[in-house]
């Protein structure tokens, strides 16, 4: 069940939404509603769309012009004519016959992302359907029923169709209501059937008017679910890994030379710059950074935590870029230009292609898993005592022999693995479907969700270091006197220490950080310290 609201209802207008928006809504429960204007626009295209259905829009031969997905039937289908009284059967079996997804459901969390999304997509007023979608789509988010979405089965072109047509199933009903095709949802965090569900939450169901089922389903909406959440916690988590390395520089009794501003003047690039100015606000004032003379260099782990956190900030601001355009974009076919001069005013493009999203995830995976990758070296040399600056071999503790880091480090390198393996481009795979007429599809689905499941796991790598690196401060600290953390790094630390006991064990330790980490605490933390840190 989701959280009730603090902030006023958003206005879905088709060219506002945010990130933070759809992690409002998707997370917290935010309110959103259908703006005055693209309520009008919606009711303009609809207007034309029923039209067309109604056989009135003619050709030169006299006879009803074809506008696929109104009177025609789609994909390979497209030159197939359907008389007037099937049309209005068309967008019920098409969501009936696309709902084949399989697998595991798809997150609650995500899937309330897809459908705001959805609605913000159909407000841009193209796609030739009523304003009632939306209305529906905000009154489900707002009652808090969720379709069963499964996981696995869409190629991200034509869009997302097999995922959102399983919402379609829980939004769409026939001339008679059918529990058996409604799908699955949960309502309040209960499962039940779509007809249910949507009966408890006491939302009619609708009857799809033509080009409804299609406009439903026909978007990346799913892909971009994935990559708005995934980004949006990537971009805090870049953040997380510059105060995790930080620590970790202290605990090592790094060398700051590598971090001087004027350094990254010679090679400017914005994220590595940043990144070395977050080290070293974070480390500033510490009695255990440049504290031994002899020492030259660090190792790559530590010194070129600008080169490596700083592309991955780069890499976030390409991904982010690029989901904020289709965050507020139109991903139909055919759209609807109302103002173009010709009769027709249907355009059948490629606006649903997910391949966009598709490379933008795939490469927000592979700046993942630097960031896991180069976080698991800092905490393999936390652990190992010829690297770590004379801290006890595995930060055994002499009162509790056995409780070290063995344990922790090789989970770190267990998840830096398998963020190896699903960093496969998904983006460079193509199956033909459709009978070729998709002959190009983006794969972007499995991209986005990949890059879901690398986001987790990259976050509990920064979380073992930050708990790996604590351990080693602690020890500083007790066994070094006159130690002075560095303000930022003191910040976190207490906010780390606070969170966990003795008694725990180290999957509980791992979890506990985690959360805090996904609450932004540690952040919040170093910012009220006094660090200026500048967003990833």
């Amino acid at each position: 069940m989701m959280d009730q609201p603090h902030n006023p209802q958003l206005p879905l207008t088709g060219g506002r939404l945010t990130l933070d928006d759809v992690a409002a809504v998707a997370r917290n429960g935010a309110r959103v509603h259908l703006a005055h204007d693209a309520r009008l626009r919606m009711a303009a295209t609809r207007a034309w769309v029923a039209s067309v259905a109604r056989g009135e829009l003619l050709g030169e031969d006299g006879e009803p012009m074809p506008v696929y997905g109104v009177n025609t039937g789609y994909g390979s289908l497209a030159r197939v004519r359907l008389p007037l009284d099937a049309i209005r059967e068309l967008s019920l079996n098409l969501v009936r016959s696309h709902a084949a997804g399989m697998g595991e459901p798809v997150e609650p969390e995500v899937v309330r992302a897809m459908m705001v999304l959805r609605a913000n997509a159909l407000a841009k007023g193209a796609s030739g359907c009523r304003p009632a979608l939306v209305d529906t789509l905000c009154e489900m988010l707002a009652k808090d029923v969720v379709p069963v979405v499964p996981s696995r089965g869409s190629c991200g072109s034509s869009g997302d169709l097999a995922p959102l047509s399983h919402l379609g199933l829980v939004l769409f009903r026939g001339e008679e209501e059918d529990e058996a095709s409604s799908g699955m949802a949960w309502h309040k965090g209960v499962m039940m059937s779509g007809l249910k569900a949507m009966a408890a939450a006491g939302i009619p169901r609708l009857i799809p008017l033509p080009k409804e089922g299609l406009a439903i389903c026909n978007g990346a909406q799913l892909t971009t679910a994935y990559a708005s959440l995934a980004v949006h916690d990537a971009s805090r988590l870049a953040l997380d890994a510059d105060i995790a390395a930080s620590m970790s520089f202290e605990a090592l009794r790094g060398t700051l030379r590598a971090f001087h501003p004027d350094v990254h003047v010679l090679r400017p690039y914005p994220g590595a710059m940043a990144s070395a100015a977050a080290v070293r606000g974070v480390t500033a004032g510490s009695s255990l950074a440049d504290s031994l003379p002899e020492k030259v260099q660090d190792a790559y782990s530590l010194r070129c935590v600008p080169q490596v956190h700083g592309s991955v900030r780069d890499g976030l601001r390409f991904v982010r870029s690029q989901v904020e355009i289709e965050l507020n974009s139109a991903t139909d076919n055919p759209i609807f230009l109302l103002n173009d001069p010709s009769a027709n005013k249907a355009f059948s493009a490629g606006l649903f292609h997910g391949e966009p999203i598709g490379l933008a995830a795939d490469h927000l995976r592979l700046v993942l898993c630097e960031l896991a990758a180069i976080s698991e070296r800092r905490i393999y040399r936390l652990a190992t005592g010829t690297l770590s600056a004379r801290l006890p071999p595995l930060l055994v503790q002499k009162d509790r022999p056995g409780l070290g880091l063995l344990a922790p480090q090789a989970t770190a390198a267990a998840l830096v693995a398998e963020c190896r393996s699903l960093g496969w481009p998904a983006g460079s795979d193509s199956i033909p479907t459709c009978e070729d007429q998709e002959d190009m599809v983006a794969m972007s689905t499995t991209a986005a969700r990949r890059a879901w499941q690398v986001m987790q796991s990259a976050r509990r790598v920064i979380a073992i270091e930050m708990m790996s690196a604590a351990k080693a401060l602690r020890w500083r600290l007790e066994n070094e006197p006159g130690t002075v953390l560095g303000i930022g790094t003191a910040a976190a630390y207490h906010c780390i220490v606070a969170g966990q006991t003795d008694d725990m064990t180290p999957s509980k330790r791992i979890e506990v950080v985690e959360a805090i980490l996904a609450s932004g605490d540690v952040l919040q933390a170093v910012v009220t310290a006094g660090v200026p840190l500048e967003v990833a």
